[in-house]
C-alpha cells in the first residue's frame, strides 16, 4: 500500500511539473496564466493520484502494462522540455538552450518536407505570418512531430520484438481498459480489431486533417495566439501527441485481440485433443 501510494503521488508530481514547464521557464507569462496553470497542474497531478491509488482504474487505459504509460509521458516530457529551452533561448540565450534550439531547428528543417504534416502546419498560417512565427511553428511542430512517430516506432518494436504486454505478467483486460466492455454485444475479438482499425486510421489522418480544418477556418480562429510560446508548445504537442496516442491505442488493442485469439484458438485445439482421446 506504501508502495502504491509512493508510487501515485511521484506520478503526479511528475505529471505537475510537466504542465508548469513551460510557465516556469519563459519569461513574460501574466500572474493569471500562471495562477491558471498552477490550478491546472494541481488538478491534473490530483486526478492522476487518484487513479494511480485506487485499486481499480477509472480513466487510465494499460494502468498495468508498462512501458505503455511511461513510453507516452516520457516523450511528451522530452518534447515539452526541448521546446521550452528553445524558446527560452530566445529571450534568454545560453549553451543549453542553444543547443536545444539547434536541435529544433534541425528536427524542423528535417520533418518539412513537401506533403508532410509539418510542411501542412506551416501552410495552415496566414501569408501576412511573420518570419519569427513561421520559423517558431516550423521548429515547434518538427520536435513534435519527430518524437511522437518516434514514440509509436519504439511501441511497435516493445509490441513484436519484445512481446508486450506479456512480459509485464497476465494482461487482464479489464484492468487495463477500463473503458472497453468486454461482456456488450458481439465477439470481443471483432469488435477489438475494429476499434484497432479505427484508432490507427484516425491517428494517420489527424495531423493532416487538422492543419487543413485549422486553415479553412483561419478567419475565425485566431492564429495570433500561436505567438505566445507556452499557446504555441501546447497546441503542436496535441497536435502531434493526441495522433500518435490513437496509433499506439490502435496497435495495443489489434496485439490484444490476437492474444485472445491465439488463446482460444489452444483452448479449442486442446479440448478436440481430448474428445479425440
Amino acid at each position: 500500500m506504501i508502495g502504491q501510494l509512493t508510487g501515485a503521488a511521484l506520478r503526479a508530481m511528475l505529471v505537475a511539473l510537466l504542465i508548469a514547464l513551460p510557465s516556469l521557464l519563459i519569461s513574460g507569462v501574466g500572474v493569471d496564466a500562471s495562477q491558471f496553470v498552477m490550478l491546472l497542474a494541481l488538478l491534473t497531478a490530483g486526478l492522476v493520484m487518484v487513479e494511480y491509488n485506487s485499486a481499480y482504474p477509472s480513466l487510465i487505459t494499460f494502468r498495468h502494462a508498462p512501458p505503455y504509460n511511461r513510453l507516452r509521458f516520457g516523450m511528451i516530457f522530452l518534447a515539452v522540455l526541448i521546446l521550452t529551452l528553445a524558446f527560452r533561448g530566445f529571450q534568454d540565450p545560453d549553451t543549453v538552450t542553444q543547443i536545444m534550439t539547434s536541435i529544433g531547428v534541425i528536427l524542423g528543417n528535417s520533418a518539412d518536407f513537401p506533403y508532410s504534416p509539418v510542411r501542412l502546419a506551416v501552410l495552415m498560417l496566414p501569408l501576412e505570418t511573420s518570419d519569427g512565427l513561421v520559423n517558431a511553428v516550423r521548429l515547434a511542430a518538427g520536435v513534435c512531430y519527430t518524437l511522437s512517430m518516434m514514440m509509436v516506432l519504439a511501441f511497435v518494436v516493445l509490441v513484436h520484438v519484445y512481446g508486450w504486454p506479456t512480459r509485464s505478467g497476465a494482461f487482464n483486460v479489464w484492468v487495463n481498459l477500463p473503458m472497453f466492455d468486454a461482456t456488450s454485444g458481439g465477439d470481443v475479438i471483432a469488435r477489438l480489431k475494429r476499434h484497432a482499425r479505427i484508432n490507427l486510421v484516425l491517428g494517420f489522418l489527424l495531423p493532416f486533417l487538422i492543419p487543413a480544418l485549422v486553415s479553412a477556418a483561419s478567419e475565425k480562429l485566431e492564429i495570433g495566439a500561436l505567438a505566445t510560446p507556452q499557446i504555441l508548445i501546447w497546441v503542436m504537442c496535441l497536435w502531434a501527441f493526441l495522433p500518435a496516442s490513437l496509433m499506439m491505442r490502435g496497435i495495443a488493442m489489434a496485439r490484444i485481440a490476437s492474444m485472445i485469439e491465439n488463446k482460444r484458438r489452444r483452448t479449442y485445439a486442446a479440448a478436440e485433443g481430448l474428445q479425440a482421446i
